[in-house]
C-alpha cells in the first residue's frame, strides 16, 4: 500500500486503511473500492490523502505508532470525556466525575503499551480522519508523540502517565471557544485570536477540578502555548518557568498541527514541519527536546511517495533510525517520469549521490 493525495484519479482503487470520523468510528473501511461519489464526499469532509492498495507496493506494510483498535478507543474516549467535562462545567453543580480520569488512564495505558512494543525505532502517524474530528484526533496524536518523547527521556510510570493524560486533554479548553470562531476557515481577527487564546485557561480551569487528573497534567493545558523566549501565552513564561511536560507538548502540538489538514490550509509534510520546529530551536522551543524529538519521529513515513534529486519518483519502503533522512525507497518512475515495469528498491544510505528533495504525487 501507499499514501496518495485525493487529487489523483482514484476511482476503482482499493482503500488500504480506514477513514475515521470525529468519534474514532470507521467512516469508510479498508478493502472498499472507491467510487467518484465517495471520493468527492471525502474531499468535502476535508480528507486530503488516502492509503490505497497498489500491486507495486503490496508488500509494504504501514505501521501506525499505535494499533487501529487503540486509536479508535482513544479518540472515542477523548471525545466522550471532553463532552462529559463540559456538561459538568455547564451544570449547576461543578462536581467532578471520577470515572473520567479512570477511563482516560486506561486508554492511555493502551497507548503506552503499543508505543513500548513499537519496533521500528521511529514514530509515524498513519491515521486518516475527517476535518471535523480534528480536535479529538489531534489530541490523541499529540499524546502519542509526547509519550514517545517521554519514553525517550526515560520517564517513569508516574511521569509518563501525567504527561500522557495532560497531552490527551491539552486542548480541552477549545470546547469552550465559540465554534464559529474555532472553525473559522480564514485568518483570525485580533479580537478572535484573543478569544481563542483563552482556551489554555479554560482547559486548566476544567482539569484542575477533576478527580483522578493530576495538577501537573492540568498545567499542560495551561502552558502548552508558552514559548522559551517569553512570546507565548497566556502568561508569557520563559525558559524553565514552563513545565517540562508543557515544553514537550508544545513541540508535539505544533508538529501535529502542521502535518494535519486544517480548514484554512493543506497539511505540511513531516520534514517541513520538523524544519520549522528546528528553526525555532532556542527561541521558541526547548532545544534539547527538539533534538530528541528529531531523533524519534519519522520525517519520511513508510508509504509516502517522494521525488529524488534525480527526478525519479519513489515510495518509502522502510526507515533507518540512525539516518532518518535516508530511508530505503522503491523507484516507481525513471527520471523522465516513465512508469517502471519492474520497480526496485535502493538504500539511500548506500547511494550517497541520491537524496529526497520533495513529496511527490
Amino acid at each position: 500500500m501507499r499514501l496518495v493525495p485525493v487529487t489523483l484519479s482514484l476511482v476503482d482503487t482499493i482503500l488500504a486503511r480506514p477513514v475515521l470520523d470525529e468519534k474514532g468510528m470507521v467512516l469508510v473501511g479498508s478493502g472498499v473500492k472507491l467510487s467518484e461519489r465517495m471520493i468527492t464526499r471525502l474531499k468535502q469532509l476535508g480528507v486530503s490523502s488516502l492509503y490505497i492498495e497498489d500491486k507495486r507496493t503490496e508488500d509494504i506494510v504501514i505501521v501506525d505508532a499505535i494499533s487501529d483498535e487503540t486509536r479508535r478507543s482513544a479518540v472515542n474516549t477523548v471525545y466522550n470525556s471532553m463532552l462529559q467535562m463540559i456538561e459538568t462545567e455547564r451544570g449547576s453543580r461543578r462536581a467532578s466525575r471520577p470515572q473520567i480520569g479512570r477511563e482516560l488512564s486506561k486508554v492511555f495505558q493502551d497507548i503506552l503499551a503499543d508505543l513500548k512494543g513499537n519496533k521500528s525505532g521511529l514514530i509515524s502517524l498513519a491515521s486518516i480522519f475527517t476535518v471535523d474530528g480534528y480536535l479529538y484526533h489531534h489530541s490523541v496524536n499529540v499524546a502519542v508523540l509526547a509519550t514517545a518523547l517521554g519514553l525517550a527521556k526515560g520517564y517513569g510510570q508516574k511521569e509518563i502517565t501525567e504527561l500522557g493524560i495532560g497531552a490527551l486533554l491539552h486542548d480541552i479548553g477549545c470546547t469552550k471557544v465559540p465554534p464559529e470562531i474555532m472553525n473559522k476557515p480564514g485568518v483570525y481577527s485580533d479580537l478572535e485570536f484573543e478569544i481563542v487564546k483563552k482556551h489554555c485557561e479554560h482547559g486548566y480551569d476544567i482539569l484542575r477540578t477533576q478527580d483522578g487528573i493530576s495538577l501537573h497534567s492540568a498545567h499542560v493545558a495551561l502552558q502548552h502555548h508558552e514559548r522559551m523566549n517569553g512570546t507565548g501565552y497566556p502568561r508569557n513564561l520563559k525558559g524553565l518557568e514552563i513545565s517540562e511536560y508543557a515544553r514537550i507538548v508544545a513541540i508535539c502540538d505544533v508538529y501535529e498541527a502542521l502535518t494535519s489538514k486544517r480548514l484554512h490550509r493543506d497539511a505540511h509534510l513531516p520534514h517541513e514541519a520538523l524544519e520549522f520546529i528546528m528553526g525555532g530551536g532556542t527561541s521558541m522551543f526547548d532545544l534539547n527536546l527538539v533534538r530528541l524529538f528529531a531523533k524519534n519521529v519519522a520525517i519520511y513515513p513508510v508509504g509516502m511517495t517522494v521525488r529524488l534529486n534525480t527526478n525519479e519518483t519513489a515510495v518509502v519502503v522502510s526507515l533507518n533510525p540512525e539516518y532518518p533522512q535516508r530511508p530505503i525507497v522503491r523507484l516507481l518512475t525513471d527520471e523522465r517520469g516513465n512508469r517502471l515495469d519492474m520497480p526496485y528498491d535502493i538504500d539511500l544510505t548506500k547511494e550517497l549521490t541520491m537524496m529526497i528533495v520533495s513529496y511527490s504525487e
